[in-house]
């Protein structure tokens, strides 16, 4: 096999070998461990006054034949209790808790009791429609479903040793394979939501067993190709829909909306709905890596080429529309009416970890860490009871009331949500940092994310544990400092050069060190000793960004970053209405603290102001061009938006020269 794709050229490192400690980050992690997963197990439970519904666990009682009444939410409930599941794994993972260990151990018994003889586990088909199962996997999210209670099974697996909800997995997964497959008799299909396919591979690398990726294999293989399984079914059902019931509907269904218009070899370009479309990609690239798939990581080059390129937002966020929460075509980017789906950066970040392993090349971490610092964190609010769904570049609150076409967009983050996959997929995400943070290769550390955490890892012939110190986002220094180091010593240290920072500059034990830098990693390769201090200082100054002259939306604009962090205009600090400020293009761009909390930089600036002349603030049309007043601008890391008094919000400014 290619060393390339060997499973071994460069892997994630266990989750409990990473200790977070990072002043930043370390907030969050408690936050989801202390705030987030109590309440998300309340709101599950239908105990948060004035939320919307969850159902969750009812659902789970009524088909364990624990209670009685009807099914409710959407077809696809199930998947929040298992990602809220997965998160609790990850968090035992490194922080035992009996007592939430224990709520959790009742979560599994009850999923077990759900689950049925055959192994078959969908509470919506359990319940409602027990003769309609697999026949419209267009529709209805039961792969998608049953890979989530996999992915929650490894990951509660690994974190506590329990084998229940393991077992559960297995005999779900092996129905699956029991139904699905090239052999006649089987089902030659796949899910309409992707998802199945990269939890597959997890069972498969925590059982050893090839029949899970040879079915991964399958579901990706099989995509796209013809006759489509899609419209066949649909064909099957008489040419309806389960969102419309009995309706007959005179299109068959687009099959770029399922990335199932061509094989998915074939593919050069994202198309149809973003979350499906990064989790499908995931798989892919995993695929390429245990397979040695030169063909399937071509693929995967293509794919993240297009999205990175020409269809990213620059909070590292993707799915411009919020029909079908989607991608569009090329370059178009809209501010005010893009989706931009939690759920689709946290499977941008999936896809970049997995070709990181692949390909080590800076630009996967870079966007890694675009979405990371600037739209997962956008999308829960400081007291971690409050979520975004949706992560628009410009917030006009009128307009998200009055507006048809921008009701999806929030000017306040919500308590919960009825299609709540976004909550528990930030807190699984969160909870499972410490895996993102570094790969390792046989005798390799790569570190990719600078979040402060003391780790244990083996490299060559030694096994060291090293100190990973960060002042970021706020300041420009990080190092690797050694801890211990046992055996010879000898290995390599290769860090990320972001592409924020236009310098980088490196000391070893206080003296400046030279790297080799491959593909924007530095490589340092020595004899550790206990004691060696690697220390990165990194260009922090603010950055004035310019969008593609094809996107359309950014035409005149500019947008502000200081290191990982994008900026954005809050009303409250600024004028209304915000389309009316212009930045100067010669303007000095200056760090302030102490207007949040003495440790968040924000950026001010001497802008100007537009207003209609006196005689003429009435009028809608007007030959006076309005007059140019100063005005103060400060803007605030965008990730912590709408966290204080509601108003617009604006991160594309308009620049005058």
């Amino acid at each position: 096999m290619n060393k390339l794709f060997s499973p071994f050229a460069s892997q994630p490192l266990p989750l409990k070998s990473v200790t977070i400690n990072d002043s930043y980050w370390a907030p969050y992690v408690d936050l989801v461990k202390g705030t987030v997963i109590p309440y998300q197990w309340d709101a599950l439970n239908d105990a948060i006054p004035d939320a919307e519904p969850s159902s969750a666990i009812r659902n789970f009682r009524i088909a364990a034949g624990l209670e009685e009444g009807d099914f409710h939410g959407f077809v696809f409930q199930d998947s929040d209790l298992y990602k809220w599941l997965e998160a609790v794994g990850f968090s035992l993972s490194t922080t035992p808790d009996p007592d939430l260990a224990k709520v959790a151990d009742g979560v599994i018994d009850l999923i077990a009791a759900a689950q049925d003889e055959d192994g078959y586990i969908n509470t919506y088909f359990t319940v409602v429609a027990p003769d309609k199962r697999l026949t419209n996997l267009h529709d209805c999210h039961e792969l998608y479903s049953a890979g989530h209670l996999i992915e929650a099974a490894v990951a509660y697996y690994e974190g506590t040793g329990k084998t229940k909800i393991l077992d559960v997995a297995k005999r779900l997964a092996d129905y699956i394979d029991l139904h699905f497959g090239p052999e006649p008799g089987k089902i030659r299909g796949y899910d309409g939501h992707q998802e199945i396919e990269l939890a597959l591979i997890k069972l498969h690398q925590v059982t050893g067993d090839d029949k899970y990726l040879n079915l991964s294999s399958f579901f990706i293989d099989e995509r796209g190709t013809e006759p489509s399984f899609f419209h066949a079914e649909w064909e099957s059902r008489g040419r309806t829909s389960y969102w419309t019931g009995n309706a007959v509907q005179k299109e068959a269904p687009s099959l770029e909306y399922w990335q199932a218009h061509k094989p998915v070899r074939e593919q050069e370009v994202a198309v149809g709905h973003a979350v499906r479309a990064v989790y499908m990609y995931t798989a892919m690239a995993d695929l390429a890596i245990l397979k040695g798939d030169s063909e399937l990581l071509s693929a995967c080059k293509r794919l993240w080429n297009n999205i990175v390129h020409k269809q990213m937002y620059i909070n590292g966020s993707i799915g411009s529309t919020h029909h079908g929460e989607a991608f569009t075509f090329d370059y178009d980017l809209p501010n005010d009416t893009n989706y931009s789906e939690t759920c689709a950066s946290i499977g941008l970040i999936f896809f970049a970890r997995r070709m990181i392993q692949a390909e080590m090349k800076s630009e996967y971490a870079d966007v890694m860490e675009r979405a990371l610092y600037n739209t997962v964190t956008a999308g829960i609010a400081g007291d971690g009871k409050h979520y975004f769904y949706v992560n628009p570049m410009e917030v006009w609150p009128e307009a998200s009331k009055g507006n048809p076409g921008k009701h999806h967009v929030k000017p306040v983050r919500q308590k919960w949500y009825g299609c709540a996959c976004c909550p528990p997929n930030v807190a699984r995400l969160i909870s499972s940092l410490g895996s993102y943070i570094f790969t390792s290769s046989d005798d390799t550390l790569y570190t990719h994310l600078y979040i402060g955490n003391e780790t244990q890892v083996a490299l060559g012939s030694s096994k060291a544990t090293i100190k990973l110190t960060s002042e970021l986002p706020w300041n420009g220094l990080a190092g690797l400092q050694m801890e211990t180091v046992e055996g010879d010593g000898l290995f390599t240290l290769a860090v990320r050069v972001p592409s924020w920072s236009e310098q980088i500059s490196f000391t070893l034990n206080g003296e400046k060190v030279t790297a080799d830098l491959i593909d924007g990693y530095a490589y340092f390769k020595r004899t550790w000793e206990q004691g060696d201090q690697l220390a990165i200082h990194f260009d922090m100054q603010p950055k004035r960004l310019y969008a593609h002259s094809k996107v359309r939306a950014n035409a005149g604009r500019v947008a502000l970053q200081r290191g990982p962090l994008v900026y954005c205009l809050e009303e409250m600090d600024n004028v209304s209405p915000l389309t009316t400020v212009r930045l100067p293009a010669d303007a000095e761009i200056r760090e302030v603290t102490g207007v949040w909390n003495d440790e968040v930089v924000f950026l001010e600036m001497d802008g100007i102001r537009q207003e209609e002349i006196t005689g003429q603030k009435e009028s809608l049309y007007s030959t006076a061009p309005p007059k140019q007043q100063a005005q103060r601008l400060l803007a605030i890391p965008y990730t912590l938006w709408g966290n204080r008094t509601p108003g617009e919000m604006q991160v594309w400014i308009r620049e005058q020269s």
